[in-house]
């Protein structure tokens, strides 16, 4: 280097910062400790110590460099640091792009951080002029603010906005739960993830999965859609929305819900749900349906509305089914306006027009009440104008009424039959070959039968009856019904699909529809 042109370098030293060319948008030499022109970098400066540029706000400091005057381009080395408005990266090299502020970093650590936030990576590409940081090649986020540490093979982060966006193999992990997607976005200041493809979260024994949402870590307020899914200790709920609120404990559920309890054998459906796991209260409503399965046979149950209370200090279920309630096994039948039951003492109530159905037998009274056992049914309850009806030909109906009627079952089928004030009977008899012998109305304040096959074996009148056994041509079809007669065969759920039809008026049996349900 000549004379003149150390006196060029002494006079620009004088000065309060370097400035190469005269282009509004050129990189500024704010200091170096030497400046030195290399033969051997066609067009570069090279700069040694304590260099600081600056470039449109963005401070860049290094060791050294290589500045590129023609093509406003530079190459730092070692400490490498960019200082924007928004955040401050540091690396062990750097490529600046003058005319795209696009600052390339690399390094051992690559690291940026503003306040709250602190990504790590081995490579880095920073949009200065966008506050855009972008990296390819693994990278992982830990907040200050928080427990949250964030990883993803590709991510991209909006340091004005304060914005994260992840793709492949994202993971969050707290001490309170791991997050795994496909695509995330995230934001620093209210500490919000949003989903976009498969993800699944994890809490203790607890775990998510959605295809898109959001959950809000300040909050603990969640939105999981796409075939969502929480399955916790042995219980699941899967619909096409999920909504949850962590400090009520609150679940809001809506389209295609299904909530299984595999420790109960039962499965709830239904399109719109509301839980809360602090109460143990649930409601289950639009097209609601009940399943548990118990001793080879399931129970299908449902209402408009179905009502759930769990007593936390017993861990015992009430259920409430609303309005339109129907149900099938095989074994036994029924409907109602509204049924309750109690899983404490396995009782079951069913209110307002009920009628059980048992093989034969067509069960009715004010209300019914059935007390089971192992599951099966063991004694039922008609209480006030209790009715049994079951059919002895198309035209003809065995009947036994009472203020009061107990019946008994034994493996689920109806034995015994206790009728307790002001009991009447109408009994087809017949003989051994099968034909009647006549007719036999009685009115005895107490009854017993005595059921075999679905059949009336024996009637026992424990007080003195009023009976008369009548040829059967010899009544009239009116005298042949007991005073509040009704054959609500038509209403009967004949399979668990039948469960959805309603029908509110009583008619006369069908030669189709008098077999036992299937």
């Amino acid at each position: 280097m000549n004379k003149n042109k150390w006196l060029w370098v002494l006079l620009l030293c004088i000065q309060a910062g370097w400035s190469y060319g005269q282009a509004e948008h050129q990189i500024l030499v704010r200091n170096a400790n030497s400046l030195e022109f290399n033969d051997l970098v066609s067009g570069a400066q090279r700069l040694i110590g304590n260099v600081i540029f600056e470039h449109e706000g963005t401070l860049l400091y290094c060791d050294s460099a290589y500045l590129y005057d023609q093509t406003n381009r530079l190459e730092a080395f070692s400490n490498v640091r960019i200082v924007s408005d928004s955040a401050t990266i540091t690396g062990d090299r750097l490529f600046y792009d003058g005319k795209t502020r696009i600052a390339d970093i690399s390094g051992k650590v690559v690291r940026l951080t503003d306040p709250g936030t602190r990504l790590i990576t081995d490579r880095l590409s920073f949009d200065t002029a966008k506050n855009l940081a972008s990296y390819s090649n693994g990278g992982e986020i830990e907040s200050t603010r928080s427990k949250n540490r964030l990883k993803s093979t590709k991510g991209q982060y909006n340091s004005q906005e304060k914005v994260f966006y992840f793709q492949n193999r994202v993971t969050i992990t707290n001490p309170d739960y791991r997050l795994y997607s496909d695509t995330l976005k995230y934001t620093t200041g209210n500490e919000t993830a949003w989903f976009y493809g498969p993800t699944n979260i994890i809490t203790g024994s607890d775990s998510i999965y959605c295809e898109k949402g959001f959950y809000t870590m300040k909050e603990g307020n969640s939105l999981f859609e796409k075939n969502a899914s929480i399955h916790s200790k042995g219980k699941s709920v899967r619909a096409g929305e999920i909504h949850y609120k962590q400090k009520l404990g609150e679940a809001l559920v809506k389209h295609r819900v299904r909530i299984v309890d595999s420790t109960e054998n039962i499965v709830i459906t239904g399109n719109w749900a509301k839980y809360n796991d602090k109460t143990g209260r649930m409601i289950v409503t639009d097209s609601a349906l009940l399943e548990q399965k118990f001793s080879g046979d399931t129970l299908v149950l449902h209402a408009d509305t179905l009502y759930s209370i769990t007593d936390t200090t017993i861990k015992k279920k009430l259920l409430r089914a609303f309005h339109k309630v129907k149900f099938y096994t095989r074994d036994f039948q029924g409907k109602c306006d509204s049924l309750t039951y109690q899983e404490r003492d396995s009782l079951m109530e069913l209110f307002k027009s009920p009628v059980i159905w048992n093989n034969e037998n067509q069960l009715s009274g004010d209300s019914i009440k059935i007390q089971m056992a192992n599951q099966e049914m063991r004694t039922l309850y008609l209480r006030n104008a209790g009715f049994i009806v079951s059919i002895e030909d198309s035209l003809h109906f065995n009947q036994i009424r009472g203020k009061h009627i107990t019946g008994h079952f034994v493996a689920g089928k109806l034995k015994t039959i206790e009728v307790q004030g002001n009991g009447q009977s109408v009994y087809f008899a017949k003989n051994d070959a099968g034909e009647y012998i006549g007719v036999n109305k009685a009115d005895c304040s107490n009854i017993l039968i005595q059921i075999d096959s679905s059949k009336v074996r024996s009637i026992s009148f424990l007080t003195k009856p009023d009976a008369i056994l009548y040829p059967v041509n010899s009544l009239s079809p009116q005298e042949l019904r007991l005073r509040g007669f009704a054959w609500f065969g038509q209403m009967r759920p004949l399979n668990r699909r039948d469960v959805f039809y309603w029908q509110e008026s009583a008619v006369l049996p069908k030669t189709s529809r008098r077999n036992k349900a299937n």
